[in-house]
């Protein structure tokens, strides 16, 4: 006895089976980009009231805020924080700028997070940005290169270091006042 099938039964099957392996390497692939990246509103983009418009412009660029908590850093904090910048010249007077006033550290979550997160930011120098960028988060709220309103994380590894230093092991000098935690 042989089994014969249809034409119909044999395109459906295959066309089928296609869609189906395609689907599944799609959501695959969308997985394996989906990112968290560490943001931080400086002190300066808190007290130049740059905060709402920030946040606007990271919700509309299709990033998800899952935690965000607004913090005091103190000296230790920052420099440890910081540590990888210990021998350059600026150290510092950033340290003394990150602790001159609370900052909003957040948790992004989006495909792509951590450079899609840089590039909407601009460039370190906010003067620079002005000009090269000036679309970008640090062109709309930044002075210069330290004063440049907001952080993000340069790598995934950073972003991740990053993000442990704030929400998983947050040193004892840090005070926070949680806005939300979603993760």
């Amino acid at each position: 006895m042989t089994v014969r099938s249809s034409p119909f039964l044999t395109r459906w099957l295959f066309f089928g089976f296609f869609f189906f392996v395609l689907s599944v390497a799609r959501s695959a692939g969308r997985e394996a980009r989906s990112e968290r990246t560490l943001a931080i509103i400086k002190p300066d983009g808190l007290f130049g009231n740059h905060m709402d418009a920030v946040k606007k412009i990271i919700l509309e660029s299709g990033f998800r805020i899952l935690k965000e908590k607004i913090i005091q850093l103190d000296e230790e904090s920052a420099a440890s924080f910081y540590a990888e910048h210990s021998a350059r010249s600026f150290f510092p007077s950033l340290v003394q700028y990150m602790t001159s006033g609370p900052v909003l550290v957040m948790v992004l979550g989006k495909d792509d997070a951590v450079s899609s997160w840089r590039t909407l930011i601009g460039p370190t120098d906010a003067s620079k940005a002005k000009i090269t960028h000036p679309q970008s988060i640090r062109a709309m709220c930044g002075t210069d290169a330290e004063k440049n309103c907001v952080h993000g994380s340069d790598s995934p590894q950073s972003a991740q270091r990053e993000i442990s230093f704030f929400f998983h092991s947050m040193p004892s000098g840090i005070n926070a006042s949680f806005i939300g935690e979603t993760l």
